[in-house]
């Protein structure tokens, strides 16, 4: 097993999503709506991850106006995590479930570095590993922060949304038939989730991810 592709340019995604455009024309309809797509790379570690978690189940505003808070009281890293209260990290919104969440990731003691040369399913393995850290906030890991080329969430809501109304279908697919879906994709996964994602906002005028 290996990494696969790494997305390190816009040059990396423009490539990717003309070959999805060439291989299905609804792709490129929803491509020539969009215009070029984001190269939406972050830097890889602690933080995103903890960021990643923010994000579950609540609004991209809601997660943004929580991890401002964050930055701003500098509790980003695994440390702060370990010293700050329950107080503290509830007084910047965090949930009781999430303040569980974030003590864990910071004890886990990933190795992060190790984590770039690692094949996209030991990646995902070693996230899971942790509580609160699922299949998606995996997988959004390894497309972003990692670069990874052939990724997709297919649990997440905004690309269910997106493909529904791109496919023109009776309801948002389930995590188990978008991936199925997805394979099609294959080897710009990662690419077609950024489409989808630039198609929901089109259509419905909101942000469906950080």
């Amino acid at each position: 097993m290996t990494t696969g592709r790494i997305i390190e340019t816009a040059d990396c995604v423009a490539e990717g999503a003309a070959w999805l455009a060439a291989r299905d024309p609804r792709l490129a309809r929803a491509l020539a709506q969009t215009g070029p797509l984001p190269l939406r790379l972050r830097p890889d570690g602690f933080a995103q991850l903890l960021s990643a978690i923010v994000s579950q189940q609540v609004s991209v505003a809601s997660a943004n106006a929580i991890w401002g808070r964050m930055q701003a009281a500098r509790l980003t890293g695994p440390r702060k995590i370990g010293w700050a209260s329950d107080e503290d990290l509830r007084a910047v919104g965090l949930s009781r479930q999430k303040i569980r969440y974030a003590r864990a990731l910071a004890e886990a003691r990933i190795n992060y570095a190790a984590l770039r040369g690692a094949p996209t399913e030991a990646v995902i393995a070693t996230l899971t590993q942790v509580p609160g850290i699922g299949v998606w906030t995996a997988e959004i890991y390894a497309m972003f922060s990692l670069g990874r080329a052939d990724v997709f969430a297919p649990g997440d809501l905004a690309l269910q949304e997106s493909a529904r109304l791109l496919f023109d279908l009776p309801e948002r697919p389930r995590e188990r038939v978008l991936r199925r879906m997805a394979e099609d994709w294959a080897p710009w996964r990662s690419v077609a989730a950024r489409l989808l994602w630039a198609y929901y906002r089109v259509a419905k005028d909101r942000e469906g991810i950080r």
